[in-house]
C-alpha cells in the first residue's frame, strides 16, 4: 500500500509539472547549478556556426520571433511532421526558408551529452537569438536571457497561419497583430529592423514587384524584378533575394539605384539600424516594412532609430527579451524534449 502511495504521489508530481509550462516562472542563470557552462556551450556553437555561414546567424533570430509569437516560447517551431500531428508549424507559408534548426540540434546534442534531460529546446532557441544578435551587431545588442522554459507538445501550421504577421500587411492589421501579444507600435517597428538582416523568397514579396513609385524606389523595385525573374513569381522562379539592400550585389545596385551604390558592403547580415534609412529611402523589400511609414506614431519611430543607431540597440535588446517572455497558451503541457524535433512520447 505504501509503494501504491508513492507512486501515485510520483505520477501526480510529473503530471503537475508537465502542466506548469505556461506558468513557470523565468530566471537568468537559471541552470547554474543544473547545467553550469550552458549559455558558454551555447555560445560557441552559434559562433561557429556564424563565422562559417552569416546566414545561420539571421535564421537564429527569427526562429526566437517565429517560434515565440505563435503559441509562446515552446519550441514548436522545431517539430517535424509525424503520424500524431501531420501539419506542424513548419508547413506554413509564414515559415517559409526558415534556418537555424541544425545549428539548434548541435546545441542541443553537445548539451544532452554534458546535462542530460535538463535543457529545454526552447531555452536554448532563447539563447541562441541573443548570442547571434550580439556577433552580428558586433556587441551592440547584448542582454541577458532568463531561462525555464518548457517545450510545448502542440504545433499546427493554421496557428502560424493566424499569429504570425502577414508580410503584405498594412498598418492596421500589424498593430492589431502585435497588440494581440501585449506589444506597442513602437515595439513593432522595433522588431521589423530585424530585416536588416537575412533573405526572404520572391513570393513573398510579390506585391512590391508591381507597387505605385510612391510605395517604392523605382530603381529598387526594378531589382527585385530582375531578381525574382519578372513580376509574377511563381514555384518555378521563387528566388531567394537578400533583405537589406547593402547586401546586394554591388554591380547589380550600381545599375539599378547608383545613388545606392555607396551602403553596398562586401560582409553581409551586419544586425544595425541600416533598415530604417532603407524605408525611409523607400527600399525595403516588404509591404509591412514600407507600412510603417503611413502612420504618425510608427513613422516617427523609424525616423527616431534612423538618426539613433546605439537606442535601437537597446531597445531591440529589451524588445527582444520581452519577446522571449511570450508564454504558453494556459493550460498547456510541457517537457524538457530530448530531442528538439520530436515530442518525447514520439520517440522509438
Amino acid at each position: 500500500m505504501v509503494k501504491l502511495v508513492c507512486f501515485v504521489v510520483v505520477v501526480f508530481m510529473a503530471a503537475a509539472a508537465a502542466m506548469a509550462g505556461a506558468d513557470r516562472e523565468l530566471k537568468v542563470g537559471y541552470y547554474e547549478k543544473t547545467c553550469k557552462d550552458v549559455e558558454k556551450i551555447v555560445n560557441s556553437i552559434v559562433v561557429n556556426s556564424i563565422k562559417s555561414n552569416r546566414g545561420k546567424g539571421a535564421g537564429l533570430v527569427r526562429l526566437l520571433f517565429h517560434d515565440c509569437f505563435v503559441r509562446g516560447c515552446d519550441a514548436s517551431v522545431l517539430l517535424e511532421k509525424s503520424e500524431m500531428n501531420m501539419h506542424p508549424e513548419k508547413e506554413s507559408q509564414a515559415n517559409i526558408g526558415i534556418r537555424g534548426m541544425d545549428v539548434i540540434d548541435a546545441i542541443k546534442a553537445a548539451l544532452e551529452a554534458r546535462c542530460p534531460n535538463t535543457v529545454s529546446c526552447a531555452d536554448i532557441i532563447a539563447y541562441a537569438a541573443r548570442d547571434a544578435s550580439r556577433y552580428l551587431s558586433r556587441g551592440g545588442v547584448d542582454f541577458p536571457v532568463p531561462g525555464g522554459r518548457l517545450d510545448g507538445v502542440v504545433s499546427r501550421s493554421r496557428d502560424a497561419d493566424a499569429f504570425l504577421p502577414d508580410s503584405a500587411a498594412n498598418l492596421t492589421g500589424l498593430v492589431r497583430n502585435f497588440r494581440r501579444k501585449n506589444f506597442t507600435v513602437e515595439e513593432l517597428v522595433i522588431l521589423s529592423g530585424a530585416h536588416s538582416i537575412g533573405v526572404t523568397h520572391c513570393t513573398s514579396f510579390a506585391g512590391r514587384l508591381t507597387a505605385p513609385d510612391a510605395q517604392i524606389n523605382p530603381g529598387y523595385r526594378n531589382l527585385l524584378v530582375s531578381k525574382c525573374g519578372g513580376v509574377s513569381p511563381t514555384a518555378t522562379n521563387n528566388h531567394v533575394v537578400v533583405n537589406n539592400v547593402r547586401d546586394e550585389d554591388g554591380a547589380a545596385v550600381a545599375r539599378a539605384m547608383p545613388g545606392f551604390a555607396a551602403r553596398v558592403r562586401k560582409a553581409r547580415d551586419y544586425l544595425d539600424n541600416s533598415y530604417y534609412h532603407n524605408n525611409l529611402a523607400m527600399a525595403v523589400t516588404f509591404h509591412a516594412d514600407w507600412a510603417l511609414l503611413t502612420g504618425k506614431e510608427a513613422r516617427g519611430h523609424v525616423v527616431e532609430y534612423a538618426k539613433n543607431a546605439t537606442l535601437w540597440n537597446v531597445d531591440f535588446g529589451d524588445a527582444l527579451v520581452k519577446l522571449s517572455k511570450l508564454a504558453m497558451p494556459a493550460g498547456s503541457k510541457g517537457e524538457i524534449r530530448t530531442k528538439c524535433s520530436a515530442v518525447n512520447s514520439y520517440h522509438h
